[in-house]
């Protein structure tokens, strides 16, 4: 898939019109992302996140989880202070 709209930084539209929301402390993998970036959505086995995205040109993955979501009580700022 492709992106749609990366307008605001915490979240992106792909093509398919799904809107997802980064996980704060994936943010800055996010930078590099350009409109042809080929981004793959799959199911995500931890806590914070639904799903993941993949960046099929280098493999780096962002959790997201659907926007308009909220993630987990606690649990961001446990993870991004390495808990």
């Amino acid at each position: 898939m492709k992106i749609r709209a990366h307008a605001e930084s915490h979240v992106v539209e792909l093509d398919d019109g799904s809107q997802w929301q980064i996980f704060p402390g994936d943010l800055a993998t996010t930078l590099s992302w350009k409109p042809e970036t080929d981004l793959h959505l799959e199911p995500s086995g931890d806590r914070l996140s639904s799903h993941v995205l993949v960046n099929a040109a280098d493999q780096t993955r962002v959790r997201v989880i659907a926007a308009g979501e909220s993630w987990p009580d606690g649990e961001v700022k446990k993870s991004l202070k390495g808990g």
